[in-house]
């Protein structure tokens, strides 16, 4: 990135200022650019790239999100994502501090995969919710679907239960790849040691991001996985217990 004060500028992918699936109510949702993970079923590939994007100051980007007040409080909110949207911990804490002078409910969509160090603690005091995407609850797997281990994600949701931060745990439900019994299991007893969770929320994958992939000249790893179906939802939520 270039020389610019991270507390005051962004690198942002785009926004959407009517949002209604990531975190309760309306939402004004802001997508970072930028990601340190390879999930190989990523549907916005083109976010990856931290050199990518264009650059938005805090001021830009804030004045913006007042423009849409009156829409989004006091039910609905503003949900930071990506890409990872922590890789810019600095402007979201100088984000959410003006927002939390507004009464806005705050929200960040995150893979969690981070050390916990002092900027990520102080962002998660002033964050309402976190949408947590547990990547896969087996380590190896979890290494060869995203590239890393989860051992810090699973860490991550663990402070989060251990500081009464609210988290919405997310799972991508991937034929022959995240919806394994077994697998399913052992995450609905790490949920289960969880304190803070609020909802558990399935997504089915499609491959609706393919042309990205192709578009960047790039091979799209999972050809030949067929997109979820509502019975594939079904039997994950039979194992997890979940309606």
């Amino acid at each position: 990135m270039e020389n610019k004060d991270l507390k005051y500028y962004a690198k942002v992918h785009s926004v959407e200022s009517f949002g209604t699936v990531d975190g309760p109510g309306i939402r004004f949702v802001l997508f970072l650019q930028g990601c340190h993970l390879e999930c190989k079923y990523c549907h916005n590939r083109d976010t990856w790239d931290i050199n990518s994007g264009s650059y938005k100051s805090l001021d830009e980007i804030f004045d913006k999100i007042m423009n849409y007040k009156n829409y989004i409080y006091p039910n609905g909110g503003v949900t930071v994502t990506g890409g990872e949207p922590l890789l810019q911990v600095k402007f979201i804490y100088e984000l959410f501090n003006k927002l939390k002078k507004e009464n806005i409910h705050t929200c960040i969509d995150t893979s969690g995969m981070f050390p916990l160090t002092n900027d990520i603690k102080k962002v998660l005091s002033i964050t309402d919710l976190v949408l947590l995407d547990i990547k896969h609850i087996d380590d190896n797997k979890c290494k060869q679907l995203v590239g890393k281990s989860n051992k810090l994600e699973l860490e991550f949701a663990q402070y989060l239960s251990d500081n009464n931060i609210d988290m919405w745990i997310r799972q991508v439900i991937i034929p022959g790849i995240t919806d394994n019994e077994e697998d399913l299991l052992n995450l609905k007893d790490f949920i289960s040691s969880l304190n803070t969770v609020k909802k558990i929320e399935l997504l089915p994958y499609h491959n609706m991001g393919k042309f990205k992939w192709e578009r960047l000249g790039l091979k799209y790893e999972l050809e030949n996985i067929r997109s979820a179906n509502s019975e594939d939802i079904k039997k994950a939520k039979r194992v997890l217990g979940i309606t």
